[in-house]
């Protein structure tokens, strides 16, 4: 009986050359820094719009469509004409739409932590932050486009702002750190709520109330006045009229410095919180 034996054959592994070269020197990579890190994940945060370009819907056609619909349907209605009703409703739609798009970064969060993504980053040796510090770096990017899309488009529908191209961007910045501070409270969503899903319809279910009682749409005179007391002590309407006055040139301190303390307080509550979650999440 003859017993045959197949020829071996060694496979070869194909390395990269620079990969070859990192471990034949036998010195180890640096550890990444947490600023690194935060815009590691910043970037990967711009990728997924890259890739996925329907991410771009909600910061480009939702401003747009909002903009333009209440400018037209209530501006006669409300002001007289449209062009005179966008310059007391351009600003609040600047923040409204900022706040909007504000719950799609727990959903974003949520997602990764459904699909096992979020242990893999857990398990890496860099500063656990960065993955959620990243993320809002990401966030801030689609805020100002989203933004810049507003303010350009009232401009070419007629809002003349008294303030200025200072103003405007002072009121933007303003815009725009609210939308961070706000941001926290969806991270906290993001990683306590089982499905993106279930984000999305716990984020509207605050979202609408939060918004649309306020006085972005008409002026709190003209609401009963029991309303008149939610409405003036809601923080989003604390926030639209420090950003109406930037942009507008009538600067009253009071009004601006306690919209800057809301957003600090905001954040100073919900961050601490959310990272704490991050943390001791299983």
């Amino acid at each position: 009986m003859t017993v045959t034996t197949a020829p071996t054959t060694t496979l070869r592994p194909t390395v990269d050359e620079s990969v070859r070269a990192v471990l034949s020197s036998g010195t180890r990579p640096a550890r990444p820094t947490a600023l690194s890190t935060c815009f590691t994940f910043g970037w990967r945060a711009l990728l997924k719009i890259k890739h996925v370009p329907q991410q771009l819907f909600d910061v480009t056609m939702f401003p747009i469509l909002f903009t333009l619909l209440f400018t037209y349907m209530f501006g006669g209605a409300l002001a007289g004409s449209p062009s005179e009703y966008l310059q007391f409703f351009l600003p609040g739609i600047v923040v409204q739409t900022l706040v909007f798009i504000t719950m799609y970064t727990g959903v974003a969060l949520n997602t990764d932590v459904s699909k096992g993504i979020f242990d893999r980053f857990r398990s890496l040796p860099i500063w656990r932050p960065s993955v959620v510090v990243g993320a809002m770096i990401g966030d801030l990017f689609r805020y100002t486009i989203a933004g810049t899309i507003v303010i350009a488009l009232g401009v070419a529908l007629g809002f003349r702002p008294d303030g200025g191209a200072v103003g405007v961007a002072l009121g933007l910045l303003l815009a725009l750190a609210f939308a961070i501070s706000v941001s926290w409270i969806w991270t906290i969503l993001g990683l306590k709520l089982r499905t993106p899903e279930s984000v999305m319809q716990m984020s509207m279910t605050i979202m609408f109330p939060l918004v649309f009682a306020t006085n972005i749409f008409v002026r709190p005179e003209t609401m009963p006045g029991w309303l008149q007391k939610i409405v003036e002590y809601n923080p989003v309407s604390l926030v639209v009229t420090a950003v109406r006055q930037l942009m507008h040139g009538r600067v009253d301190a009071w009004d601006v410095g306690l919209a800057v303390a809301v957003c600090v307080v905001i954040f100073a509550i919900f961050a601490p919180i959310t990272m704490r979650i991050y943390k001791t999440k299983q």
